[in-house]
């Protein structure tokens, strides 16, 4: 029988998702030396070839990929006896490392923490701000427990390493300056706004909700400016330099100078999800932060 090293393998599956040995190696805080010398390790010991030369790079071979196929299972499982020995504590204690976008931190994370604190007082929870790419990296990796990001964003609900959990529907209202001659105009809908300039991020998430939910009215929206924190942007919104769109969540971050308006027909959401390794939603301290997460999001949505 071939000997499958489990730390050998996570090593492999690491490749796979990073794709080269060098960002493989940062990922796991290893040399690359050490990387390439323990996956010559684990093909001598499954007596297969892992990897083959690819221009100045490497790739998995078909062999690497069914090994891969089936050490997805094993990671499942090994997870679930981590949850089940979790267990022993009943969730009354222990650590949960949660990475979160920024705007769920302060709408969700946090009310979520403050519960916790006074109904499991033993039960500590870190909290690490990622935006969604980071945080499947993190969650991946093992740096992270749980992770909240964008539906839109998150991996797909095939892939074998995460359990997704969907956790709020989060209207997308849009922010006008105080005089604006739309702010007041009732029935307002995202296509009546289709000549004004416009402020979302360069890049990144919001850039792409952005966008889409405009194209999804009719229109092209103009990027008259360009910034990523609701604080930049609503204050550009507030100095009458154009409009943005604005998710509920962020409602904290509103300006006296800003009337946020919510829209008519046509209102964009986004959709707010959690995520987890597969296999360790079951733990009992995953579950109780989980359990918290979704009784503040239950609490929004009402």
């Amino acid at each position: 029988m071939s000997e499958w090293d489990i730390k050998k393998l996570h090593i492999l599956r690491t490749l796979r998702e990073q794709g080269t040995v060098t960002a493989t190696a940062e990922v796991l805080m290893m040399t690359p030396s050490a990387v390439s010398q323990q996956l010559s390790n684990l093909a001598r010991q499954l007596g297969v070839t892992l990897l083959e030369a690819h221009g100045r790079r490497v790739r998995l071979t078909d062999a690497a990929h069914l090994v891969l196929r089936h050490a997805e299972a094993v990671f499942a499982q090994l997870e679930r006896a981590d949850a089940e020995l979790a267990g022993y504590l009943q969730g009354e204690a222990g650590e949960v490392r949660v990475g979160a976008f920024s705007t769920a931190v302060p709408a969700l994370v946090v009310p979520a923490v403050q519960q916790l604190r006074r109904s499991h007082p033993a039960l500590e929870v870190r909290v690490r701000e990622a935006e969604a790419a980071e945080a499947y990296e993190l969650l991946s990796a093992g740096a992270v427990d749980l992770a909240l990001s964008l539906a839109a964003h998150a991996p797909s609900a095939r892939d074998p390493k995460f359990a997704l959990l969907p956790l709020l529907t989060d209207p997308l209202d849009v922010a006008l300056p105080a005089g604006h001659p739309l702010a007041a105009e009732p029935g307002l809908r995202l296509a009546d706004l289709a000549h004004e300039p416009w402020i979302f991020g360069g890049s990144g998430p919001w850039s792409e909700i952005t966008t889409a939910a405009c194209e999804a009215a009719g229109f092209v929206p103009e990027q008259a400016h360009s910034a990523a924190g609701w604080t930049a942007i609503l204050a550009m919104v507030e100095a009458g330099m154009g409009v943005a769109l604005v998710p509920r969540m962020a409602a904290a971050e509103r300006r006296a100078g800003v009337v946020t308006r919510i829209l008519s027909a046509d209102q964009p959401r986004r959709h707010v999800v959690a995520a987890v390794r597969r296999g360790a939603e079951e733990g009992p301290a995953v579950a109780r932060v989980l359990a918290a997460l979704r009784e503040v999001a239950d609490a929004r949505a009402a």
